[in-house]
């Protein structure tokens, strides 16, 4: 294939030459193909231009219809062709990767209309792959087993065989298992806990079989923030153990919704404690010829860690809204880790000795050895409560809770890492400021130098957009909430998209509208029931059915009369989890500089889901108290309406 869509003159500046390719796509061969001429499409790719001249950081804040992706896309794919590296394309979440990617998406638009090659490859996060060692574990549950032993009987003949591997065809993708629910798959996919290196089916897994795929790719590689941030956290650490980063060496990112980025590098600028964990990677050293006393220490430190973890769960409470756990310190759990810290520290000691003496595996000492060390220093910062945020949660099945220690100054790791880096990186999203500042998202990130720029949307809001905000009682707010719900979903026959804030809501609602008989009919998706993709592909296609989401606040793109009535169950505040409290604990004014900004920008994202075409039309009703009770707060709220749009108190 050709290198570049253009005749590119080596004498001239690249850059500029792209930037002239570009104005022709959207000035001549798109419209040709049937596109209209967007001027803030064309306006956001030349503010591009100087981000990738000058390999600067670039806040990009398009409004719903601008054509944004085509935009970046159009400049990261020629300038991964100059640089030989490909580009690193970021989404906030898996749906938004398969939007990307599926045949109707604008990879296949640019590649059909522009008679472009594109290799473009998927980078999905590790826990979105089969792990066969879980599913090995789960198929022969007897009352779990039906299921999973058909997944184990579709696998592809080359996980089983033990000849050297000619070819293979990617599996194990959890978009293959759209039937699984989330606590299923939670079963048999991967999770952080599993020791791929000690597993003999680690060369025919899926998803070390797409890690090689995707490194290949000449132009893109789609990936999660989660996976991102994953590659940057351990790619010293992968280094140092002989191994490939998770990703390549590429020449741009784009953070799609980029106002996302923060919480997924906290998700994986983390340290996670384990007790199954530990005593699985503890005891190898039981199976080599060691000392008795070191024998007895090993012992002794299953029971210390056993007393830790008991002590850590009675020392920590749930938070409505969050899986997090909060955890209280008192003098019984700081002396159930002195005594164990302690008893590692004589371990590690104890193991310098041993290896000398080649009594053992290298390759399982390492392991041991790395573990511990990392067990040592996350404990000694959990100790520092003032450095670090942590919490207790429960992740995998069947390992017991798992401790969580997170350092709170992520923003000097991505600065150091991320944005220390001399290329292009741009975010993307249609809610990168509050009140006209950029301020928040790059205080956060920890970004002190930075170019920007705002275009609105190109929609007739308010010829096209409802707003219906009505009043509610504080006394039975719920069943006014269910009434209002009610008559939203009759009004618009299903077509609608029901946003909560958390998990508990969602299920409240669930339980609540089973008995109500005006929505006995209504087909009503859950997510969680199956795969995200699934269930959205099923929302878009089943035009009268209704979706329930607490993720979708953002990315989900449903054009056309299967959405016309998005319902927000209640204002998007952050949870009053560890993370959350830690931030407003910093804060000055907390409500100001934490929770209102949050809440707004989560707002305009899901307000934003309605409006995706010219054509479309329909009603986003807000199902809140505090509107009426807070005027301060109501006319923030307003401003995150689209101009023009009036609300209204009934239907």
């Amino acid at each position: 294939m050709e290198r570049y869509p253009f005749q590119y003159d080596p004498t001239q500046s690249f850059i500029s030459q792209v930037s002239d390719w570009v104005a022709d796509v959207f000035y001549d061969i798109l419209p040709d193909a049937g596109f209209e001429v967007r001027d803030e499409q064309i306006y956001m790719a030349f503010q591009l231009e100087r981000a990738f001249a000058e390999k600067q950081t670039i806040f990009a804040e398009a409004g719903v219809g601008t054509g944004k992706t085509l935009a970046y896309l159009l400049y990261a794919i020629c300038y991964a062709r100059y640089t030989r590296k490909p580009a690193i394309i970021a989404c906030a979440n898996e749906s938004l990767i398969e939007q990307l990617v599926k045949p109707q998406g604008d990879i296949a638009k640019l590649a059909k209309h522009l008679d472009l090659t594109i290799d473009a490859r998927m980078g999905k996060s590790p826990d979105q792959y089969l792990c066969l060692r879980k599913l090995d574990e789960v198929r022969h549950q007897p009352e779990l087993g039906e299921d999973f032993q058909l997944i184990y009987q579709e696998l592809p003949p080359f996980v089983h065989a033990y000849e050297a591997l000619q070819s293979f065809y990617p599996y194990g993708d959890r978009a293959d298992y759209p039937e699984l629910n989330d606590e299923k798959w939670g079963m048999v996919n991967w999770d952080s806990f599993q020791d791929c290196f000690a597993c003999e089916k680690q060369h025919r897994c899926g998803q070390t079989l797409s890690r090689n795929h995707y490194r290949k790719s000449a132009d893109l590689i789609i990936c999660s923030h989660d996976f991102y941030m994953e590659h940057v956290w351990t790619y010293e650490a992968r280094k140092r153990g002989g191994q490939l980063p998770l990703l390549p060496s590429h020449s741009s990112v784009i953070f799609d919704e980029g106002h996302l980025l923060e919480p997924a590098a906290q998700k994986a600028l983390t340290y996670k404690l384990n007790h199954a964990v530990f005593e699985e990677i503890i005891t190898r050293l039981l199976k080599g010829e060691i000392r008795e006393s070191l024998a007895v220490a090993v012992e002794d430190a299953i029971t210390q860690s056993e007393e830790m973890f008991y002590q850590l769960d009675k020392h920590s409470q749930a938070v409505i809204g969050s899986k997090r756990r909060e955890i209280h310190f008192d003098a019984a759990l700081l002396q159930a880790i002195n005594r164990f810290t302690e008893q590692i520290g004589w371990i590690e000691e104890e193991l310098a000795l041993e290896s000398g003496l080649y009594t053992l595996d290298e390759f399982q000492l390492r392991i041991v050895e790395e573990h511990l060390e990392m067990m040592q220093l996350a404990l000694s910062l959990f100790r520092q409560p003032d450095q670090v945020i942590s919490w207790m949660t429960q992740e995998g099945t069947g390992t017991g809770s798992t401790l969580v220690v997170m350092p709170k100054m992520v923003q000097e790791v991505l600065k150091e890492r991320v944005f220390a880096e001399a290329m292009p990186i741009i975010f993307s999203s249609a809610t990168l400021s509050v009140d006209g500042s950029f301020q928040f998202v790059a205080d956060n990130l920890g970004i002190s130098h930075y170019l920007s720029f705002s275009v609105p949307s190109p929609y007739d809001y308010p010829e096209q957009m409802e707003a219906f905000v009505p009043h509610l009682s504080d006394e039975s707010v719920f069943q006014e909430k269910m009434k209002a719900a009610t008559a939203l979903l009759k009004r618009t026959e299903g077509r609608a998209l029901l946003l909560f804030n958390s998990l508990e809501e969602m299920r409240q609602f669930k339980q609540a509208i089973e008995s109500v008989p005006e929505c006995a009919d209504m087909r009503i998706y859950y997510e969680g029931d199956q795969e995200i993709t699934h269930l959205i592909s099923c929302f878009q296609e089943d035009e009268q059915s209704s979706l329930c989401a607490v993720s979708l606040w953002e990315g989900l793109d449903v054009p056309g009369s299967s959405l016309s009535n998005v319902v927000i169950w209640s204002l998007p505040f952050p949870p009053n989890d560890p993370v959350y409290a830690a931030k407003r604990k910093s804060a000055t004014v907390p409500y100001e500089e934490v929770d209102l900004p949050y809440m707004l920008l989560r707002l305009r994202q899901g307000i934003g889901r309605l409006i995706r075409t010219r054509e479309d039309s329909g009603i986003v009703s807000i199902l809140s108290t505090e509107l009426y009770t807070n005027d301060k707060l109501r006319q923030h709220v307003k401003d995150v309406f689209p101009a023009g749009v009036e609300w209204k108190t009934v239907l």
